[in-house]
């Protein structure tokens, strides 16, 4: 019997047929699966398959749902199944409770339109009555949706100003209108790609003989496997809001990012409503940055003088550095002073020591000019560019406030958009 039924199952993926030998085992008494596989053979072959369907499901009735619908779906002829057998496998979906392996490959087969749109409509179903975004954190959502999202977005207008763009009264605008745009963008890349996998042949379709090693997915074949008593030991199981998560995650089977955006969407239209607002907050009119590690407020008119003055003071006192009187330069021109003195009345040699000292005090002395010109010269830049920055920082705002509209504009054009596109929901396809 699993000679047969492993036989079954390769065939069943390769071109959608049974095995052209009729099964050739004995029934065994009280075991669901060779009655199962006899109905499987029936149906496939066109035949009446009631009696060993009746005989399997009185031995097990959710097994043999299971096993028939997906050895239907990874066939291509999941249109075949009864529409009790998708309930009976499927059986009750919970928040509390982990998916089972056999759920999850339901899911999956329904979702790639194994069982047509009524397939899909009844997953569909299923997840709308729990209720999942009553349990949700949106920031989460938001986060499978668009992973590696930017702390800082730095608007055209501040590009000059990058640290101004971290003011949170510049930077909420500012995020909010491009955490919108990437959600949109999201949207449309879930929506697009499933438009598109609907135009062609869905994967579990094998009119076309394509291998179950082709296949991305091997959950359906796995679990089929499993319960013929082939597979291995059954992987650990995921909670359903973790299995929604991770197929909103870019790169996800756009077939399963459809049911999980369409179980996202009273979350998406909540976080889009409050981004939109956040994106149409008025810039201030006046503000208070950091230029050179000072505070300078801003004006729209012009900087502040006030906090100008206040700066300018402060760069003054930590520009210039204090230096005590030139007493060693003081006391070599009054020794040298002497030294040429005694020369005159004594000996010529005082008369080089005289000098030599004198020279030594007027090089301290001209060293000392020096580096009291540089703290001028340091001080007057630093002035000059705080006035420049700031003068530049008042035209950035200026060039801000004029962005704002263009914002605002654009993120209720997104908000709009991305409304639409999670209204429509997997059932426009």
């Amino acid at each position: 019997m699993h000679r047969y039924a492993e036989a079954l199952l390769a065939h069943l993926a390769a071109n959608g047929t049974a095995p052209p030998a009729a099964p050739g085992f004995r029934d065994i008494p009280g075991y669901w699966l060779p009655p199962a596989i006899e109905a499987l053979v029936a149906i496939l072959a066109g035949d009446d398959p009631l009696e060993p369907l009746s005989k399997a499901a009185g031995r097990d009735q959710q097994q043999t749902a299971v096993f028939l619908c997906l050895a239907l779906a990874v066939s291509g002829q999941g249109s075949r199944i009864h529409a009790s057998w998708l309930g009976t496998a499927f059986g009750e979906l919970s928040l509390e409770r982990p998916v089972s392996h056999g759920q999850r490959s339901l899911w999956l087969a329904a979702a790639r339109g194994a069982y047509g749109p009524a397939g899909k409509i009844f997953v569909l179903r299923k997840l709308d009555a729990l209720a999942v975004q009553e349990y949700a954190d949106p920031q989460q959502w938001v986060q499978a949706l668009v992973p590696g999202e930017p702390s800082v977005v730095v608007p055209p207008s501040l590009a000059d100003f990058p640290e101004m763009a971290e003011i949170p009264e510049l930077a909420i605008p500012s995020v909010a209108a491009a955490r919108l745009a990437r959600l949109r963008g999201r949207c449309v890349e879930i929506t697009s790609a499933r438009q598109a996998e609907h135009d062609s042949s869905a994967p579990l379709d094998n009119s076309s003989g394509s291998p179950a090693t082709a296949w991305a997915e091997n959950e359906p074949l796995a679990v089929l496997r499993s319960l013929i008593g082939l597979g291995g030991p059954a992987g650990p199981m995921a909670s359903l809001i973790s299995y929604l998560l991770d197929d909103l995650r870019p790169g996800a089977d756009p077939h399963l990012a459809a049911i999980a955006l369409h179980v996202a969407a009273p979350i998406l239209r909540g976080v889009a409503e409050e981004l939109e607002a956040d994106s149409h907050l008025a810039p201030p009119a006046t503000l208070t940055v950091p230029l050179l590690g000072h505070r300078i407020h801003l004006r729209p008119e012009g900087p502040d003088e006030a906090s100008l003055a206040t700066a300018e003071h402060a760069i003054l006192t930590e520009g210039v550095v204090p230096r005590p009187r030139p007493w060693a330069a003081m006391v070599l021109i009054v020794v040298g002073v002497a030294c040429l003195i005694g020369a005159v009345l004594a000996s010529r040699l005082l008369a080089g020591a005289g000098v030599a000292m004198i020279g030594l005090a007027g090089w301290q002395l001209w060293q000392r000019r020096k580096l009291a010109e540089a703290d001028a010269r340091y001080v007057a830049a630093q002035v000059s560019e705080l006035k420049e920055l700031a003068e530049g920082a008042v035209w950035a705002l200026h060039a801000y406030a004029r962005e704002a509209d263009a914002r605002a504009k654009q993120a209720a054009d997104d908000a709009a958009e991305l409304t639409r596109l999670i209204r429509r929901g997997p059932r426009a396809a």
